[in-house]
């Protein structure tokens, strides 16, 4: 079942070239992992601290493996100095019931 992922950041400062690059080395590791479908990155009109992240996958357990591995985590502990709170994640199944 393809389910698509949200991942909603706020940051703290405007280092915007280094939080781009953290962004991008994370959608590069993703779109090398069994399952990967797509990805966007969305910043708020509104609100330029705010990202949503939606990516695309095949099914939830590739989604949870690159979510639960080293290489992910190691990338997503380079966001620590510039989020504001914590990252909210949002898991959406696509089509009908």
């Amino acid at each position: 079942m393809t389910v698509k992922i949200l991942i909603k950041r706020r940051f703290k400062q405007n280092d915007i070239d280094k939080i781009v690059q953290i962004l991008n080395t994370s959608r590069y590791g993703a779109m090398v992992q069994r399952g990967y479908i797509s990805s966007e990155t969305m910043w708020d009109l509104d609100n330029p601290k705010r990202v949503v992240v939606a990516s695309m996958w095949q099914n939830i357990e590739s989604w949870n493996a690159w979510k639960d591995s080293t290489k992910r985590k190691s990338i997503e502990a380079q966001f620590a100095d510039y989020l504001e709170g914590t990252p909210e994640y949002e898991h959406y199944f696509i089509g009908l019931y």
